[in-house]
């Protein structure tokens, strides 16, 4: 049975939003190493319309490193109503019933489901106890360009979660590990 562990990025300010703009100064040995770790544990990818269209952009221009590779070459399902013929290889768009869909995922894939950022879809999943997992890699920067809609900080179901690690890096990102209370 598969497990769902969502890794996101924030500033202390809230922002997880475009953090291709913000992160990189942050991305050293060990969180390349902690990253490519999870990803290599994993199954499938799971994403919204709007990580999976600039994840589509972004790594099919990218081949020849075990993070490209494995991230073009794995499943992918995306919770989206408009998007109907996704180009990217291996992506399957999921129906209305997401959380009926996720949770059918999680009893047919053995390895883990991973997600990037925490939008619509992880609060759904968080409102269907369908997260297993969360890791929130939290940047020590305040970057005061989000909008409302690009913070972390949104309505949501009430969820307790129980602290299962930390690991700080070098950079100063401290990623607090979280799994259902």
């Amino acid at each position: 049975m598969g497990k769902i562990i969502e890794s996101t990025y924030v500033t202390l300010d809230g922002v997880q939003d475009e953090p291709q703009q913000w992160s990189f100064d942050y991305f050293d040995d060990k969180a390349g190493a902690f990253a490519l770790e999870r990803l290599l544990g994993a199954e499938a990818l799971l994403m919204g319309r709007r990580t999976y269209d600039g994840f589509a952009e972004a790594w099919t221009q990218r081949s020849g490193d075990e993070f490209s590779d494995k991230f073009n070459s794995m499943k992918k399902y995306v919770a989206s109503s408009t998007l109907i013929d996704p180009t990217w290889n291996n992506t399957t768009v999921l129906g209305a019933d997401v959380a009926g869909e996720v949770a059918k995922l999680k009893t047919e894939l053995d390895g883990d489901i991973l997600m990037y950022g925490h939008g619509p879809v992880a609060r759904l999943l968080l409102e269907h106890n369908l997260l297993d997992e969360l890791h929130l890699w939290i940047h020590p920067l305040f970057w005061g360009k989000g909008a409302p809609a690009d913070l972390l900080f949104q309505p949501a179901a009430e969820t307790r979660l129980a602290l299962s690690g930390t690991t700080v890096l070098d950079s100063g990102v401290v990623i607090l590990s979280y799994v259902p209370a």
